[in-house]
């Protein structure tokens, strides 16, 4: 039976390219890129090429991109960096759809930096509350954390509008956006959008595990967590992950340029399909036609069929989906965004996320779609009332 990975949110086969860079990096690019003879300028030239990548991919350059384990480090090394410039107290504010890399950090700040870590409330379709944060801000904020897209629901968070805010309110607040979920998938530019810092996580877009990067804009100030041997300019010590950086940077250069509108397209003919046949199905956040709606995630609800055991049904068809954020799903509480955003606890158990790539398919679609409509059909006969 063949497999039909459907949760690319939270991690994606590595592609061929990566796959590949990393294999001839292994074999012939040993070489520690700090070394002074020449094979190894080879290995310090995966490092320009991959940072070059990324910096152009967001409008920024390689310059200003340094390299992590992760997204986890890329947002931590943005915050706590930060925040420990930061002398006299005041308010650091992150949304309620954070990821806990973002969440946890903030709060943990607030406790190391003597600030006050308060959240963004958001609205019924989990987007930031815009009325609600003009209020929170003042000149006490000093930093603002934002998704580019959520990580459950894939609703584009409105950055740009944020932005405006933090102009007219508090011009010296950094604006930290977890561009995890949306690198590739959404447009982003620095230089379209004044904000200060921008994390990935190369395993989220066909790059291998333990790799990501942070994005800085120039004049941005942050200290650096790991001190050790000065590489990368003592933004972050220690020998670079040449392995990991040059599949990472085959990624980026190897995601199609089409990639969201396929995905989109494969979105909008699932949905069709399944509302066709579910009529009371609920997609949790944006329609899937909002613009401001991700093309490659989808939240949907199918009360009072549990998404543990929908998620088990679709396993033995072969379909693999997730049931929100991979990091927190076996600890078994409610969604902390599917909460703020005011769901009922029968929605919240019952909503799966389905998560897709560049390489999934029509056929996949409507296999997937047959497959959710059968089972939700038939485990209904078994639920309790």
């Amino acid at each position: 039976m063949m497999q039909i990975y459907l949760d690319n949110s939270a991690t994606t086969r590595p592609c061929e390219a990566a796959v590949e860079a990393m294999l001839k990096s292994m074999r012939e690019d040993y070489y520690n890129p700090s070394a002074l003879y020449a094979p190894a300028m080879q290995g310090e030239q995966i490092l320009k090429d991959a940072a070059a990548a990324i910096g152009a991919a967001v409008g920024s350059d390689a310059r200003h991109v340094v390299f992590t384990s992760g997204g986890t480090e890329s947002d931590n090394l943005a915050i706590f960096g930060h925040m420990q410039l930061n002398r006299d107290g005041g308010d650091i504010l992150y949304t309620a759809a954070e990821h806990a890399a973002v969440r946890l950090t903030c709060e943990e700040a607030a406790k190391r930096y003597g600030c006050t870590a308060r959240e963004i409330p958001l609205t019924r379709e989990g987007s930031v509350d815009l009325a609600a944060l003009e209020e929170m801000l003042s000149e006490n904020t000093r930093m603002i954390c934002v998704m580019q897209v959520c990580n459950e629901t894939g609703v584009i968070m409105p950055i740009r509008e944020i932005c405006q805010l933090r102009a007219r309110i508090c011009p010296k607040a950094a604006i930290h956006v977890d561009g995890v979920q949306g690198f590739l998938r959404v447009p982003f530019s620095m230089k379209q959008l004044p904000v200060d810092s921008y994390a990935i996580s190369a395993h989220k877009f066909h790059g291998p595990k333990g790799v990501g990067a942070l994005v800085w804009r120039e004049g941005f100030r942050f200290k650096p967590m790991l001190i050790g041997g000065g590489q990368q300019n003592d933004r972050r010590s220690g020998t670079e992950n040449t392995v990991g950086i040059a599949g990472m940077g085959a990624a980026v250069k190897a995601f199609p340029a089409d990639g969201a509108a396929h995905m989109l397209a494969l979105k909008k003919q699932l949905v069709e399909a399944l509302a066709a046949a579910l009529p009371d199905m609920q997609v949790l956040g944006l329609p899937v036609e909002d613009p401001c709606s991700a093309p490659h995630i989808l939240n949907v609800a199918f009360p009072p069929v549990r998404a543990e055991t929908l998620l088990h049904a679709l396993e033995m068809d072969g379909i693999i989906v997730g049931t929100g954020s991979a990091c927190s799903s076996k600890k078994g509480k409610h969604s902390h965004v599917l909460t703020a955003m005011q769901c009922t606890p029968a929605v919240m158990e019952s909503a799966i996320r389905i998560s897709l790539c560049p390489e999934n398919t029509q056929q996949e679609m409507l296999q997937t779609a047959a497959a959710v409509i059968r089972q939700v059909e038939m485990l209904r006969r078994y639920v309790r009332r």
